[in-house]
């Protein structure tokens, strides 16, 4: 099937946008580079119109030259792309978000979290609302597209690609400007090469427990070296990091997170997965599968906290989400019929979940055992 960017609609999206614009005062939509954060918001202002300001045309850098004088006469919405490219916005945004009545609301585009430009966090606390944005969801395109999802990701760009060739190609090719255009541009002084090296090593070890020791050992520095390198990856949105459920059980429980490459369609690029044929075959198909429906799971469910939970004794399970006061578990299966194992039944126990799902490719939905249900992913993501 032929897919263009322009006739996948990303309506759940639209709405958290336009929702959180009636409650807040300003709103950053932040999520990675070539995500699609400018044409969702073009849906909200048109690009010519005098309300938008795009920092990576010499024009809209020109325009803002004098901020307060530029921004201080519109009214309605206001829309500036890529504000990492100007921090010394935010205390200018600040001043106008505070006048009353209030003449203009302003949606923000970075592709840094607010926590790497900590000057907006500081300067708009109480005033700036969030919404993150990531690649096309599960949801976004239907179940048909599964296959072709998980291979290329979410990527606009990628996703849409003519051939699997030119997906990966292009994949390629925003790794290398990521690493040697996009970061240097937030500031971002650690060399590429370091930074490439860690990525590729962070995909190794994706869907594994973080041990800070051994990457530091491979990559011959320390370990709070490699640490701040996986922070800064994940405050830009391409790695996750997946934080430990633990509580007084009297069991050794795990403590350090699981780390994951955000993107499938990335994660394949780093290892040099091409094509659907070469996926089936490589040795890291299982812990790409679990990537893939963690991110489709976390971006449909969108839960208040989310962990994942493992013992020293080997219990564990994928997901343990908080929503509404529920806590429900979530296990990733890439098999053709899943089963109830010990660890499903230890963890069903011993955190108390009100629910937990089997999540898998498949197309049936059937029941395991009390309050254990095997799902497929297609199903789970378009039921919320």
């Amino acid at each position: 099937m032929v897919y263009s960017a322009s006739m996948i609609v990303r309506r759940a999206e639209v709405e958290l946008v336009r929702a959180a614009l009636k409650r807040s005062r300003v709103v950053a939509l932040i999520g990675p580079r070539q995500c699609g954060k400018t044409t969702l918001a073009r849906q909200f202002v048109p690009a010519k119109s005098l309300n938008y300001f795009d920092l990576e045309d010499p024009q809209g850098l020109a325009r803002l030259s004098e901020p307060d004088t530029a921004l201080r006469p519109l009214k309605g919405l206001v829309v500036i792309d890529e504000i990492q490219r100007r921090p010394d916005l935010f205390p200018v945004l600040r001043v106008l978000a505070d006048r009353k009545p209030l003449p203009a609301r302003f949606l923000i585009l970075g592709s840094a979290s607010p926590d790497l430009l900590k000057q907006s966090s500081e300067t708009l606390a109480g005033r700036l609302e969030t919404v993150p944005l990531e690649g096309f969801r599960l949801a976004d395109l239907g179940k048909g597209a599964q296959n072709r999802h998980w291979l290329r990701g979410g990527f606009p760009l990628s996703f849409t690609a003519h051939t699997e060739t030119d997906s990966f190609a292009w994949r390629r090719q925003f790794l290398q400007t990521f690493l040697e255009r996009d970061l240097p541009q937030l500031g971002v002084t650690i060399p590429s090469l370091a930074l490439g090296r860690f990525w590729n090593m962070v995909a190794h070890y994706h869907a594994q427990t973080w041990n800070g020791a051994e990457l530091a050992r491979a990559l011959a520095v320390n370990e709070s070296t490699v640490r701040r390198y996986l922070d800064l990856m994940t405050g830009v949105f391409v790695v996750r990091q997946l934080p430990p459920w633990f509580e007084n059980l009297g069991k050794r429980q795990v403590k350090a997170p699981k780390v994951y490459v955000r993107d499938s369609g990335l994660l394949h690029a780093l290892l040099g997965i091409g094509s659907r044929r070469d996926l089936e075959h490589h040795p890291k198909v299982g812990a790409s599968w679990e990537g893939y429906a963690v991110e489709e799971v976390l971006k449909a469910l969108r839960p208040d906290e989310a962990y994942y939970w493992a013992t020293h004794q080997g219990a564990e399970i994928d997901l343990v989400l908080f929503k509404h006061g529920r806590r429900t578990g979530v296990e990733c299966k890439r098999m053709d019929a899943p089963v109830l194992t010990p660890s499903m039944r230890i963890a069903l126990a011993d955190l108390k979940l009100d629910k937990l799902y089997v999540v898998y490719p498949g197309e049936k939905r059937y029941a395991l055992a009390k309050k254990v249900e095997v799902l497929p992913l297609a199903e789970l993501v378009n039921a919320t």
